[in-house]
């Protein structure tokens, strides 16, 4: 049922109509105002939301760059019919056009606004307070009429309600439908009226029965709906009268319409028409003019081409650029839509791409140019102005890749470097034919050392130079990278003052209406941008000669805040970029001089070099090395490799023939003692002054001095053998290497450890192994022989604390575990000196044991026995007392009168002699006595206390 709140017909604003519900007519005058629409274009601009301006066309240069249907590489039929998608079998739609064609998101209209709940915010705010009101109303006091209406209700609800349920619930039913057989069944039963005989009576009063049946519920329903209808009565008549009343309104609103659209045409005719024609002929105006000034802008478009040509004859690629940019932005704003124009975007375009690819091809040429060139050129950067445009240029495209190809150039120049100074090594040597030998490595080792390592030198020398060639180059890149960076960062400080102080004025100045801002373009009588461009471009076309050389720096800085240059976080990569440049030509030039070294070495050539051969290879290396460090601020350490590569080489070279030199001195060895030459003494007092090098051999001469019979060391004599004295050589020749290369210091040490412990190993085989009978043929080793080789080690186990200090100065204080080896050296040789000192006390023994068994206490005094011990202990003493020092001879004695005590005394007591005072008490006391007294007759014995006393044994 109807009621108050029914919707109804909304009345449009306008002009009336026959029915009441009122149109606004269009307004046929001829003299109203419409806005000038420009011709439309082929190619319209997608819409961004923004308003549009006079000139919003399509513009043929931004449509260049961005994708259309027509940029598409594949076909909507091969797209649809991907057999890799899934089955389409949704609906038509996805069967037809794909799965994406119902998932896509439809894009909500521009045009439309959006509607939210702040709009009804106010509405809401003022009706509150009223609606609290009345709900607090309808609480409190309800209507008596409503009270009685709802008892009343509720009761003829009750009846009604009970009346119909009466009906059957298939009549209830929303899907009731007649033509369904089953409800017709249902409803009309015919399988009771229909029987085999025909029509009955009985048939005839089912039919009427049933007949009457569905009138009673039709009676049922029709009382329903009128009692429904009698208790909305009042509100159905309510509405009727509201729809009267508004009616009525809507006639008053109509006419008053008309009254007021009949003075608003007298006003537009009288006031309106006249200052509107006056604006359409001052609009019309200024769209000449700007037509005219178009048409300007058009002409100084057009010799574009041209310019850009013979700027591009004097490779100012930058000035070509900055006039494409220039042109293609009047296109984009001042030119948009221009049909005769509509291709120059494209050919832009391609004009610039070309331009870049004249840059690579530029820079690339340059570059080879420059390190191509002999390196003793001046001046070291090859036509710094054209570089500096070049990297302008490259920098404003975005091609940060250029230092790609100057370095592959920088690698291709490396190698001709080294081809080159061989090249001009061999032309010099006769002894080798190129035409036979036609390759680098084989052309190096037919060089002798001195020619090669001259050849080496120059390498190193063009390398220096080449790096220093490449650090001016890349610092003019650099400083013209770090002046487009400076000029970014000052344009963009500009910018944020310059919004600033726009946001200021804005704010302070009062806005204007959309209205007055619209009249106050169309009156406006300056010029435009497209002025300000069209005398720009023209000042370009007319003063080309001047302005070809500023526009590289000035229009460059100027535009270098826009979007075609580099960002910050670009320009930095450019400049750690530059620097790994000078790394990588640093590691390229190690890599060469490599190969160089390597070559030579090929056939082990440097590794039978002398000592000082190496050495000077050395220094050369560690030189080249330190320049290229200073240089390029890099420490490369392919070429210190290759050296210690080498040297590891050489060292192990070095090391076998020393000792292989050693093993055959000891193997001719008679452990004799040998005389000392003048310049052995000299190279032991050099050491013995603090150094430890090998001193420059002297050329003999007629007042050269004798040979010595005992090597002096710190004012003690040494007598030593022959081996002895070139082993001191060999050592202080492992300490020069160690001076001049002090990168071998630990194998060095680890070399000299192992000769070392061949000596003392392979000498206490020779002497205390009695080796030297088969090896060098002696008959025997006699005491001499000991007390020999026992000094001979004593020298050495002196000059171990010298090396270790020698060496613990070349070593990093990471390496001084390695100097533990001179400890366990040294404790070698001190229990080898020690077993010596026991072997000549052994030997003694023996001997006292076999002359004391024969003891026989009976006269003649002295004894036979005696006499023979004396005659031994003096030989004992002739044979070591000149090489033995005063104190180890005394100990040894000590020893051998205490090993003479135990033999004796257990001879007595075999003999049964006491200390009683008999007769053989005092024959053995005239025999001790005689023992003592030619024992300390001997030198340096005379006050060694025997103590013979200990050999009696108390009488019991």
């Amino acid at each position: 049922m109807a009621s108050s709140h029914s919707s109804s017909p909304v009345p449009r604003p306008g002009g009336g109509g026959r029915d009441g519900i009122y149109r606004k007519d269009r307004d046929p005058s001829p003299h109203r105002c419409w806005p000038v629409r420009s011709l439309p274009d082929v190619c319209p601009k997608e819409p961004t939301g923004e308003g549009r301006g006079l000139c919003d066309g399509p513009s043929v240069v931004a449509e260049h760059d961005r994708w259309t249907v027509y940029s598409s590489k594949v076909n909507l039929p091969a797209a649809l019919n991907d057999p890799r998608l899934a089955k389409r079998e949704s609906d038509f739609f996805t069967k037809t056009w794909g799965l994406d064609f119902a998932e896509t998101e439809v894009m909500p209209s521009f045009y439309l606004p959006v509607v939210t709940r702040e709009h009804f915010g106010p509405y809401l705010q003022e009706t509150a307070q009223r609606e609290k009101i009345h709900e607090r109303c309808k609480t409190i006091c309800p209507n008596k009429d409503d009270v009685d209406a709802v008892s009343s209700i509720t009761t003829n609800h009750d009846k009604s309600r009970a009346e119909l349920e009466q009906v059957p619930k298939i009549f209830m039913k929303p899907d009731f439908a007649l033509e369904d057989p089953a409800t017709f069944n249902t409803v009309l039963p015919w399988s009771h009226f229909n029987s085999a005989g025909g029509k009955s009576s009985r048939d005839v009063a089912s039919s009427k029965l049933l007949q009457e049946k569905l009138s009673h519920y039709l009676d049922v329903v029709e009382v329903s709906i009128a009692r429904q209808i009698s208790l909305r009565s009042e509100a159905f008549f309510h509405a009727m009268s509201s729809q009267h009343e508004l009616q009525d309104q809507l006639q008053e609103t109509q006419r008053a319409v008309a009254v007021l659209r009949g003075r608003t045409a007298a006003m537009d005719r009288v006031m309106c028409q006249g200052p509107l024609r006056a604006l359409r002929t001052a609009l019309t105006r200024n769209n000449c003019v700007k037509l005219h000034n178009k048409l300007k802008l058009m002409a100084a478009v057009h010799q574009t081409q041209p310019t850009v040509q013979l700027l591009l004859s004097t490779s100012e690629f930058v000035g070509a650029l900055e006039l494409i940019a220039t042109t293609k932005e009047v296109l984009q704003q001042e030119l948009q839509g221009i049909h005769s124009f509509r291709h120059l975007g494209s050919q832009l375009c391609e004009l610039e791409k070309l331009i870049d690819k004249m840059m690579v091809e530029d820079f690339s040429m340059y570059a080879r140019s420059d390190l191509n060139r002999c390196l003793r050129d001046e001046p070291q950067v090859l036509e710094k102005e054209r570089l500096e445009s070049l990297v302008f240029g490259l920098l404003r495209q975005r091609k940060l890749d250029f230092l790609d190809i100057y370095s592959d150039e920088m690698i291709l120049a490396a190698k001709a470097i080294v081809t080159q100074c061989v090249a001009d090594s061999v032309l010099q040597i006769e002894e080798i034919d190129t035409d036979v030998v036609t390759k680098l490595a084989d052309q190096m080792r037919l060089m002798t050392f001195p020619q090669w390592f001259e050849l080496l030198k120059n390498v190193f020398e063009s390398f220096l130079l080449y790096l220093q060639r490449i650090k001016a180059t890349l610092s003019v890149i650099r400083n013209v990278v770090l002046e487009v960076l400076d000029s970014s960062q000052r344009n963009q400080l500009l910018e944020e003052a310059s919004s600033g102080a726009s946001g200021q004025e804005s704010s302070q100045g009062p806005s204007l209406l959309e209205g007055e801002a619209e009249l106050a373009y169309l009156t406006h009588e300056g010029l435009f941008i497209s002025d300000a461009l069209n005398d720009a471009h023209s000042v370009i076309v007319k003063t080309f000669s001047v302005f070809s050389r500023l526009l590289t720096v000035s229009v460059f800085a100027f535009r270098s805040g826009e979007n075609m240059m580099p960002t910050e976080l670009e320009m930095n990569r450019v400049i750690n970029n530059i620097q790994e440049l000078m790394y990588t030509a640093s590691d390229v030039s190690h890599d060469r001089c490599v190969k160089v070294l390597t070559a030579r070495a090929k056939d082990g050539s440097l590794e039978r070099l002398s000592s000082a051969e190496f050495v000077c290879l050395s220094q050369a290396v560690e030189a080249f090395v330190r320049d290229t460090e200073e240089l390029c601020g890099r420490r490369s350490v392919s070429l210190r490799g290759a050296l210690q590569s080498q040297a590891n080489r050489f060292v192990h070279r070095f090391h076998e023939e020393r000792k292989t030199k050693l093993s055959l001195l000891l193997d001719n060895e008679r452990w004799k003692q040998a005389e000392v030459p003048a310049e052995f003494q000299d190279l032991v007092n050099s050491i013995a002054d603090g150094r430890i090098t090998l001193p420059e051999r002297k050329t003999p001469g007629p007042d050269d001095r004798k040979p010595t019979e005992f090597l002096l060391v710190n004012g003690q004599k040494y007598a030593v053998v022959g081996t002895v004295l070139l082993l001191i050589r060999i050592f202080l020749e492992y300490c020069q290497c160690v001076n001049d290369i002090p990168s071998i210091a630990t194998d060095m040490l680890t070399r000299l450890s192992d000769l070392l412990k061949h000596f003392n190993s392979r000498s206490c085989q020779l002497v205390l192994g009695a080796g030297a009978l088969q090896v060098v043929g002696l008959k025997t080793i006699t005491t001499k022989n000991l007390a020999l080789a026992s000094r001979c080690l004593q020298l050495v186990v002196h000059y171990i604390p010298i090396i270790r200090a020698h060496f613990e100065t070349k070593l990093q204080p990471k390496q001084f575990s390695v100097l533990r080896h001179f400890d366990h050296i040294t404790k070698d040789y001190n229990d080898h000196i020690a077993e010596i000192s026991a072997k000549l006390v052994a030997i003694m023994d023996s001997l006292f044991e076999k002359v004391l068994s024969k003891y026989e206490v009976k006269a003649p005094m002295p004894s036979a026995c005696f006499r023979n011990v004396c005659k031994q202990m003096a030989k004992m003493h002739e044979a070591i007392y000149e090489l033995l020092p005063e104190e180890q001879t005394q100990m040894l004695f000590l020893r051998i009168n205490a090993s003479f005590k135990m033999h004796l005394k257990r001879q007595l007591a075999r003999l049964g002699v006491v200390n009683d005072g008999g007769p053989q008490h005092g024959l053995v006391v005239v025999d001790v006595a005689f023992y003592t007294e030619n024992v300390q007759a001997l030198k340096s014995l005379e006050r060694l206390d025997l103590n013979m006393a200990e050999i009696w044994e108390q009488k019991r």
